[in-house]
């Protein structure tokens, strides 16, 4: 669909019949981009709610013409763009209920991140897409446009929604957040410390933590594994993935003592990293790999000694909250050492890894060295532990499971005008 006009049918159910009818979710995902290479977390969650019996509409506000992996190149097929639904009859319609209308212009003025006419008309466009598929609740991934279009379609549509935050959009570059968080019906978060951030920002609102989940059959820890003696990274090659760090702790360690790491991800360090790494004298103990589909991962995961995750602060507040790549890393049975940071915390500890300080180099150091030097049945033992705990905490089926609960729990008491 997502080349074309929009075929949808032309009847509206009301909501509150369609919110009174079954427990199966129609549920109108406003994107900003969809797919998204870096953003598997999206498309997992998709496939894990229709598994669930869920019926999921995915709506893009802009084209997106970049890489995405193999298995969500499907989607590019029946994702709705923007551009697809008529704007003139999506505002005709808006207008035939004046309550609504005024209660979404009144959170299009209050916000100022974008243009209030292009986000009425936005928002009207998702709301009627939505209501002709007949969905029964609006949900939107990132709190920067994709959120403020969701709320207000669903205050047109007089449907209920919510918006889950990620990292950049709630730290680095926030926009509204205040005014979103008292908008949305439920806003959810990736791990404690931001749900946390959220009630003290708003404590009226209604906040759920839904954590980005694996699948753990696709990420397997083989029983007769055969390892290749070096340590993985995966992540963009970008400031808060700590490479910077990572390469200053290689350069902390005798040569004897560095461990040969693996970088997978490109970014905009991509020439800066090996270049580092070279003037410290480390570029034999660390190899970047480039991007790679998420099957390299799975294939080839499960071979190494063990996961880093150095990630830090950036400059501008940007963090990693809940990072799905630790996840996988655990259902492939490899012992994790993490920054002790935000969701990396509530995953990452003595029993499945070793938790540093974000930034600190020296820790770091000697964290590798005691990965490096595990035996066999201690790095087994781990890695098992770290699977144990993926599977019970972060499943991709516990993700869609803990979003359709957030859904049910606003759906009879969704604000109505």
């Amino acid at each position: 669909m997502g080349k074309h006009a929009m075929h949808i049918s032309t009847t509206i159910t009301p909501a509150d019949t369609v919110l009174a009818s079954t427990d199966t979710l129609s549920v109108c995902y406003v994107l900003c981009g969809f797919p998204v290479l870096s953003e598997t977390f999206v498309s997992n969650e998709i496939r894990a709610m229709r598994a669930l019996g869920h019926k999921v509409l995915p709506l893009a506000l802009m084209p997106h013409s970049g890489a995405c992996q193999p298995e969500d190149e499907p989607f590019r097929d029946e994702v709705v763009h923007l551009k697809s639904i008529p704007g003139a009859k999506a505002l005709a319609m808006a207008a035939l209920r004046p309550g609504r209308l005024a209660h979404a212009l009144a959170f299009a003025r209050a916000q100022k991140g974008l243009p209030v006419r292009s986000l009425m008309k936005a928002g009207a466009q998702v709301a009627l897409a939505a209501r002709r598929a007949g969905c029964t609740h609006i949900h939107a991934h990132f709190a920067h446009s994709a959120a403020a279009t969701a709320i207000v379609a669903a205050r047109l549509s007089g449907l209920p929604c919510s918006f889950i935050g990620h990292g950049y959009d709630i730290y680095g570059t926030p926009s509204d957040l205040t005014a979103k968080l008292g908008a949305v019906d439920v806003a959810l978060a990736t791990c404690d410390d931001m749900a946390a951030d959220f009630r003290a920002w708003s404590p009226e609102t209604n906040v759920q933590i839904v954590h980005c989940g694996v699948d753990p059959t696709r990420f397997q820890t083989p029983v007769n594994v055969v390892r290749n003696g070096r340590l993985l990274a995966v992540g963009r090659l970008v400031e808060q993935k700590g490479y910077e760090v990572l390469i200053e702790a290689l350069a902390l360690l005798a040569p004897y003592q560095r461990p040969v790491i693996d970088v997978v991800g490109g970014g905009e360090l991509a020439q800066a990293l090996p270049r580092l790494a070279a003037e410290r004298g480390v570029g034999a103990s660390i190899n970047f790999l480039g991007p790679q589909a998420s099957g390299f991962i799975a294939a080839n995961g499960p071979a190494y000694l063990g996961f880093v995750a150095p990630y830090v602060i950036c400059r501008n507040g940007d963090r990693d909250t809940g990072p799905l790549v630790i996840k996988e890393a655990m259902c492939m049975g490899l012992p994790v050492v993490a920054s002790h940071l935000m969701g990396l915390k509530e995953t990452v500890d003595s029993a499945n890894g070793r938790s540093v300080p974000p930034g600190d180099a020296a820790a770091l150091a000697d964290a590798l060295v005691w990965m490096t030097g595990l035996d066999e049945d201690a790095r087994r033992a781990l890695g098992a532990a770290g699977r144990r705990r993926a599977m019970e905490d972060h499943s991709l089926r516990g993700q869609a499971e803990g979003l359709a609960a957030a859904i049910r729990s606003v759906r009879r008491s969704a604000r109505r005008v």
